[in-house]
């Protein structure tokens, strides 16, 4: 990948309190050095507490509502781990719909960790090949993915990854997929 790969894109992240701190902060640094725009998506305005692992870790601010966000300006979107954040994210409406805007309008999705629990809800995972922390494996299964234990997982414009310690084979794929998206 060039270092500029992706110059005139913008990439959502959508998280809220409870993301996992590197799975926010590492893949942006990695799409802002690709030449990304880089957009924090969340259910309210402010800032999201990250966290490593079960301690709290830093705030992140939030530069738009989900509400008032637009699938229609983002080229990709960005779903970090850890339990608390894709778990809230899933019960909110709004933010399921966001997600399946994205699948719909076939914009790559990245995902790590617990990232993919969005994806089930928003109904983008069946007949897909991807992989999560293990913990997730029978929930994408039952909902018809094929869940493999790889560290970077790439199906069509989706990319899913395990853990934080596959962030540098993520970003790679990630950026590879927004690039191409």
């Amino acid at each position: 990948m060039t270092e500029q790969a992706l110059t005139n894109k913008t990439i959502a992240v959508l998280a809220t309190d409870g993301f996992e701190q590197v799975e926010l902060t590492r893949p942006v640094e990695a799409l802002k050095a690709a030449g990304a725009r880089v957009v924090v998506v969340s259910l309210e305005a402010g800032e999201i507490q990250g966290f490593n692992h079960h301690d709290k870790g830093d705030m992140t601010p939030v530069d738009i509502k989900i509400g008032d966000a637009d699938v229609e300006e983002y080229d990709g979107l960005l779903l970090p781990g850890g339990v608390i954040s894709p778990d809230a994210l899933r019960l909110d409406d709004s933010a399921v719909a966001f997600v399946k805007a994205f699948g719909e309008a076939g914009k790559p999705i990245a995902a790590i960790c617990h990232g993919p629990w969005t994806l089930i809800d928003a109904g983008l995972v069946k007949g897909r090949r991807m992989t999560s922390w293990p913990s997730l494996k029978t929930d994408l299964t039952n909902a018809g993915a094929e869940w493999v234990d790889e560290a970077s997982v790439t199906d069509g414009g989706l990319v899913t990854s395990r853990n934080p310690d596959d962030i540098p084979a993520f970003c790679e794929a990630a950026i590879k997929a927004y690039a191409a998206g």
